[in-house]
């Protein structure tokens, strides 16, 4: 079970953002589903929760490096490390995102709420929403970067996500029309 057209509105969204906002090109990878946690990593996560009548989370991952070129582009200045203006500055970027997901995705799924952004940055993490719910992740490369936007909806009754049920898309490339499929 999953909306119709998910990654192409990741897709758009994310290179909307960045070439507006950034004056950065992205370039979208191959997508894929995940069901466990993401192995350790490092970086920066930035999580946003979704909610009405399908509830979840989505999120936006980068390295330090490139958190800090987000926010020289964003803010127009150095950010030579990764402090208080760098996090703001890519949890504002994931907002954009996952606010223009959502807008998409509310044509087929009905209206949704969106929390602020939780931001994360560290050595050794691992950040996953509780359960075994399918992510769908689309990652972009970005001036020798990678950039991972993922998304993870259930549907939502009574005020509650239904467990075991969840949306993700295999096999579906964004800039590859002969892999997508309806």
């Amino acid at each position: 079970m999953h909306p119709n057209g998910t990654v192409e509105r990741i897709c758009a969204a994310t290179e909307e953002v960045f070439s507006t906002m950034l004056g950065m090109e992205v370039q979208a990878g191959d997508p894929y589903v995940e069901t466990t946690a993401s192995p350790s990593s490092e970086g920066v996560v930035a999580l946003i929760g979704l909610a009405g009548q399908w509830a979840g989370t989505a999120s936006l991952t980068c390295s330090a490096p490139f958190a800090c070129r987000i926010a020289s582009q964003m803010l127009m200045m150095q950010a030579p490390a990764v402090d208080g203006e760098v996090l703001d500055a890519v949890a504002e970027v994931a907002n954009m995102v996952v606010g223009n997901v959502k807008t998409g995705l509310e044509q087929e799924l009905g209206p949704m709420g969106m929390s602020i952004p939780t931001i994360i940055f560290g050595k050794n993490f691992s950040a996953r929403s509780a359960g075994s719910e399918e992510w769908l992740t689309v990652p972009f490369a970005c001036e020798g970067e990678r950039v991972d936007v993922e998304v993870c909806l259930i549907p939502n009754r009574g005020g509650r996500p239904v467990p075991g049920t969840s949306y993700a898309l295999q096999g579906i490339a964004c800039n590859n029309p002969a892999a997508r499929r309806s």
